[in-house]
């Protein structure tokens, strides 16, 4: 069976990824998509080529359906090199890679793709500081729970450790640091636990 990742069509894509995923048949994929915004008749078309505009939402219920990120729906991810695929993009998009493409979209710094303005890097500087404001909480609270598991268990193996408690301050003033970094940034809601 061919690899959606590589194929030429955002359909396809859809098409090989949904057979890959499990779903026999559209009505399979559609049935699995809350939302009522893709019929088995949708999923046809945009398989078939007939229906090249998809709304985003339409894009994105199908891509959580078949658990697959965008950007690989949107591009052939598995041929980096080759020009994007995409119908009526901007000339803005013109000889753009599809690695080019993934970076722009997911944000990626330091990637192949170089932003045009100062703000586009400021814009991607801040998902990325919210990336790391996650990472951080999803590790401070790791760390909270082997604390306090060990510190509650009294068995000798699981005994509270010290290096876990500095390991939980170090990880607690980056969360502090990044969390003014983002609040100066007009980033709402986002203290620190």
């Amino acid at each position: 069976m061919a690899d959606f990742r590589s194929e030429t069509s955002i359909g396809a894509r859809i098409r090989l990824a949904r057979r890959e995923r499990g779903f026999r048949t559209t009505s399979d994929l559609a049935a699995a998509i809350p939302g009522g915004n893709i019929t088995p008749a949708i999923l046809e078309n945009i398989e078939s080529g007939r229906k090249a505009d998809i709304s985003v939402s339409q894009l994105l219920n199908i891509a959580r359906g078949l658990d697959v990120p965008i950007s690989m729906l949107l591009s052939p991810i598995g041929r980096p090199n080759d020009k994007l695929d995409l119908q009526n993009l901007g000339e803005d998009f013109d000889g753009m890679t599809v690695a080019e493409f993934d970076c722009w979209l997911s944000a990626t710094p330091s990637s192949s793709y170089r932003p045009r303005l100062a703000a586009e890097r400021v814009d991607i500087s801040v998902l990325n500081s919210l990336r790391e404001l996650g990472t951080l909480r999803r590790e401070f609270d790791r760390l909270r729970i082997v604390r306090d598991v060990g510190a509650a268990s009294g068995v000798s193996d699981l005994t509270f450790d010290s290096s876990v408690e500095a390991r939980l301050e170090l990880v607690e003033h980056e969360l502090e640091r990044v969390a003014a970094l983002l609040t100066s940034a007009g980033i709402e809601e986002v203290a620190a636990p």
